[in-house]
């Protein structure tokens, strides 16, 4: 690792420890050279599946467009972060389990709408409405009355 103050090529680490849920480690290190401290974090680079979208073309999967989607679903509502990063990781596991290359939009639209049902059904019927391409209100009380079916 090279360091950021004066571009040695090798630092010394001090500490490592688990951060984040045991998904990433965080190091100390310190440059033999200038003697200046720093942190590094280490995270596992995956290989995400492919999304195949309703028309039939390939994107490479988004983790911000992901967690983007599910923030702006719940946007003014009272869900804490802790909250929404847990169902962002939940589905980013159930992708991960999933062990395929590539994944429909599709399954991930239903793996979001799992999760902000638990979360909150304002938010659930938000996305709803943008997934399910509602074309009016008809289609929005379908959705709440199947809400209040399933409660």
């Amino acid at each position: 690792m090279h360091c950021p103050f004066c571009a040695h090529n090798d630092t010394r680490v001090i500490d490592s420890r688990l951060s984040h849920e045991g998904d990433q480690v965080r190091r100390r290190r310190e440059c033999p050279t200038c003697s200046e401290r720093f942190t590094t974090f280490e995270v596992a680079e995956l290989a995400w599946p492919r999304v195949v979208k309703r028309d039939g073309l390939r994107a490479t999967f988004e983790q911000e467009k992901l967690r983007d989607g599910v923030l702006k679903a719940l946007e003014k509502r009272p869900v804490p972060m802790e909250a929404v990063e847990l169902a962002v990781r939940s589905i980013l596991s159930k992708l991960r389990a999933l062990g395929e290359r590539e994944v429909s939009s599709r399954q991930l639209g239903e793996w979001v709408m799992e999760e902000l049902l638990d979360l909150d059904e304002v938010a659930y019927v938000r996305f709803a409405s943008v997934y399910h391409r509602f074309q009016d209100l008809d289609a929005f009380r379908a959705e709440i009355a199947k809400l209040r079916r399933s409660a």
